[in-house]
């Protein structure tokens, strides 16, 4: 894929402003993992899952304009919602191996937990580390009243993910211009396996 040039960070005096956003984008720490706020040398990792059959479950077939614009509404929810997505690295080597998000798109009904992880990053519990501590967050610092993940049947990683998550289905939402309705997990607030 070819990069465009907005891809590219910004220097100076716009790189120093960015940081210092990004310096506000709280950051959790697991016994693993780093959830720190994206960079944008994190959008070839993004656009390469996004951009993949692994970003089938996102509910379009993304370009890389597309994901381009996925990754900067993601990353703008911290300025405009308090809450958005994080990159996610090991703490051993820094390794970037997906992302979390807390979001809350057009057509959601309430905040999603949502999770999307490199080939490399799966099967190594990071994802279900990563979301428990992002949904922890949620819940206890931004007491926000409800969290679900929005869901394709066929997305049985996920589907998994969620239960493991302690997240039980409730019901499903059809997003305008989807021809398959998304399962609704429901996350509690208290207990669960997280």
């Amino acid at each position: 894929m070819t990069a465009f040039a907005c891809e590219m960070p910004s220097r100076g005096m716009a790189g120093t402003l960015a940081a210092r956003f990004a310096s506000l984008v709280p950051v959790l720490t697991t016994d693993r993992l780093i959830l720190r706020a994206p960079d944008i040398t994190d959008f070839p990792a993004y656009a390469a899952i996004t951009c993949s059959p692994r970003g089938q479950w996102l509910g379009t077939d993304m370009t890389r304009e597309a994901s381009w614009y996925d990754f900067a509404a993601m990353t703008a929810n911290w300025m405009l919602r308090g809450h958005g997505l994080w990159a996610v690295e090991t703490r051993a080597d820094a390794s970037l191996v997906g992302f979390v998000v807390l979001g809350f798109e057009p057509g959601d009904a309430e905040p999603e937990l949502g999770f999307m992880f490199t080939k490399v990053g799966e099967g190594q519990g990071y994802a279900f580390e990563a979301a428990s501590a992002a949904r922890a967050h949620a819940f206890d610092t931004l007491n926000l009243p409800g969290l679900v993940s929005y869901i394709f049947a066929e997305n049985k990683r996920s589907i998994a993910l969620a239960e493991r998550l302690g997240a039980l289905l409730d019901g499903s939402l059809a997003y305008e211009g989807d021809d398959v309705p998304s399962l609704v997990y429901r996350h509690p607030k208290q207990g669960g396996a997280g």
